[in-house]
């Protein structure tokens, strides 16, 4: 089974908000997923984003591959560098 990190619309026409989910690849965009790892607000000046960092860095361990788009979110929040680092400090 595939586990992705990728975003979930949420929120009315014309006023997007996302939630970050762990799903199963072969699930609907707003389908089924496993769990909610985070928030992204794209309408704010400053793009909200709130993480948990604990959760995001266990998926990716256990194996779990970011979209294009959440990878380049976790990148700016630093979360991939502390990956990085964890696994190649050994």
């Amino acid at each position: 089974m595939a586990v992705k990190i990728r975003l979930t619309r949420m929120g009315s026409k014309k006023k997007p908000f996302y939630r970050i989910n762990v799903a199963d690849s072969r699930a609907p965009r707003d389908g089924r997923f496993i769990e909610t790892v985070g928030t992204y607000n794209p309408l704010l000046a400053e793009n909200k984003v709130t993480l948990k960092e604990d959760r995001v860095l266990d998926w990716l361990a256990k194996g779990a591959q970011p979209s294009d788009t959440v990878r380049s979110i976790l990148s700016n929040e630093g979360v991939l560098k502390k990956f990085h680092e964890a696994k190649f400090s050994k």
